[in-house]
């Protein structure tokens, strides 16, 4: 080969490492980037469920049954129609506004502001006065429940501010501000609910019309805070600048399926409780709803991952980094499975203890928490399939599934609850996730030829069984009836099997690195905090 040649082969050579270098140090921060977004939001997810588990505490106890149960109904009926109003734009706004800010483009960001919030707060006020007009109709024709309407009314007027705060918070995740989301969402929001709460709790005025009022409160604190914050990061003045870009077409194109999937979304998300209220009973939907808020805690690590990964999958995707997207696939289903599993044992193993914190009435529900408990083990296990699909634009299959999880679930319901009640509610939710989410598995193989499994995942689900086995035994030979210490120390132990064993095992790739890049974050820290030291030989023998 001459001399030329060589050169050439050597320059090749050596574009192939440079470029292999870039891809895996690009590849490290879009996972150290989804590990901080996921932290954040688990972080605010974690304080919010504390709270929401807190408030339901408060709330079951000093309502009783019968009122606690008209406070979900009327939440839910309120969630209901802001989601109709959300018109599928706030997961457009994280994937638009995800790409345009990574292409520095500003005047398509402006662009993209302008149309998801002058949409949805026409259709926020719309849907708002609907429910304002209706609610004598929803109360007494479908719940035969007079006390229902006024409550309905009351929330009403805080739909539009309901539709404006989840805005907010996609437009933050889009820039992939995990942090201002969350303070916002879920710390501000919490927060504000639990202080007022618990301040009218402790001068007697607590009854379900103020409940229902502070809830509307918080979310207008929410929705301030939010706005602060994001004109800190994008100047809001700016967004009717006239070099504006509304590409309002691909934007409405793409988010006009994800309406539909995210109207059937919200109806998934409340038409347990609406079929409980008809079918059952009030004192059902409460048994029911406390379940959940059970259930919740655990999967606020499933949803914080999800909404983490969103942004970065689709600026994956723009960029068509293909090995990218399916280590990230990979790696989040991991971390999901992972990370759940300990929150699966303990609701498994003490569904009645975790029950009876909110009274010994609600201890009827432990069968069906652990049916629901095997369907968030179902969303861990089959990882981030839902958010790939929607975040590469394929929101029409995403709307597919969606017709397919809420066909399962009605279906599954209207037989399992005239029978079975609480446990029939669960059991359908189980039967839909794991129909749909296998569906979604097996499409994003044949779309990207990508599984979300790698051969780490046997770690986790080995050392799972052998936590579960641990507290088997535990409960046959200390049974722990009505004693929270015994459960509290079994619970340790089988969480410290869990955790040893993980560790023992040995930590993945990138769980060093994230945990590398946080533990050289500390030390500065806590340089700065010591004493400055004096300079060698200032001291006098």
């Amino acid at each position: 080969m001459s001399e030329k040649g060589r050169i050439r082969g050597r320059n090749k050579a050596g574009t192939a490492e440079v470029t292999a270098s870039a891809r895996g140090a690009r590849s490290d921060a879009d996972i150290l980037a989804t590990a901080k977004g996921w932290g954040f939001l688990a972080g605010g997810r974690a304080f919010e469920f504390g709270s929401r588990f807190i408030i339901a505490l408060l709330l079951a106890h000093i309502l009783g049954v019968e009122n606690y149960g008209l406070y979900v109904l009327s939440i839910s009926a309120a969630t209901l129609f802001a989601g109709i109003a959300y018109l599928g734009l706030d997961q457009a706004m994280v994937r638009y506004i995800a790409i345009l800010s990574s292409r520095k483009d500003n005047p398509g960001v402006r662009g993209t502001l302008q149309i998801g919030f002058g949409i949805s707060a026409v259709a926020g006020v719309a849907m708002g006065a609907i429910l304002y007009l209706g609610a004598a109709a929803f109360a007494e024709g479908l719940f035969d429940e007079p006390r229902l309407t006024q409550l309905l009314r009351l929330l009403a007027v805080v739909v539009p501010f309901l539709v404006i705060s989840n805005l907010l918070a996609s437009t933050a995740r889009g820039f992939r501000r995990m942090d201002y989301s969350a303070f916002a969402e879920n710390i501000v929001q919490s927060g504000v609910r639990v202080l007022m709460l618990g301040a009218f709790a402790l001068i007697g005025k607590l009854d379900v019309f103020v409940a229902v009022i502070l809830f509307g409160v918080s979310d207008v604190a929410a929705s301030i805070t939010s706005i602060v914050l994001l004109n800190k990061l994008f100047p809001l003045r700016t967004v009717f600048e006239r070099d504006a870009r509304r590409d309002v077409r691909p934007i409405v194109g793409f988010a006009f399926p994800l309406w539909l999937s995210g109207l059937l979304y919200q109806f998934r998300r409340n038409i347990l409780t609406i079929t409980l209220g008809g079918l059952s009973s009030v004192a059902s939907v409460s048994i029911f709803a406390v379940a959940s808020r059970v259930n919740d805690v655990g999967l606020t690590v499933l949803g914080s991952i999800t909404i983490a990964v969103r942004p970065i999958l689709a600026q994956l995707h723009d960029r068509r980094d293909r090995d990218g997207l399916a280590h990230l696939y990979t790696t989040a289903t991991r971390w999901m499975f992972t990370f759940y599993v300990p929150f699966f044992l303990l609701m498994v193993l003490y569904p009645a203890a975790l029950l009876s914190l909110f009274g010994e009435t609600f201890t009827r529900g432990a069968p069906a928490l652990v049916i629901m408990a095997i369907a968030g083990l179902v969303n861990a296990a089959t990882g981030i399939c839902q958010a790939m699909i929607e975040m590469t634009g394929r929101a029409k299959l995403k709307l597919a599934n969606s017709i397919l999880w809420t066909a399962t679930l009605v279906a599954s319901s209207a037989l399992l609850i005239p029978v079975w009640g609480v446990l029939g509610a669960a059991t359908a939710l189980l039967i839909s996730t794991t129909a749909v989410n296998l569906a979604a598995v097996v499409e994003v193989w044949v779309l990207e030829r990508l599984i979300p499994f790698e051969r780490s995942i046997w770690k986790p689900l080995v050392v799972g069984v052998a936590a579960f086995l641990t507290g088997w035994v535990l409960r046959l030979l200390i049974p722990i009836k009505d004693d929270w210490v015994l459960a509290a120390m079994q619970a340790g132990l089988i969480l410290a099997v869990y955790g040893a064993g993980i560790l023992g095992l040995g930590l993945a790739p990138d769980d060093r690195t994230v945990i590398e890049r946080i533990v050289r974050k500390v030390p500065p820290v806590l340089r700065r905090r010591q004493p400055r030291s004096e300079p060698a030989g200032s001291r006098q023998e």
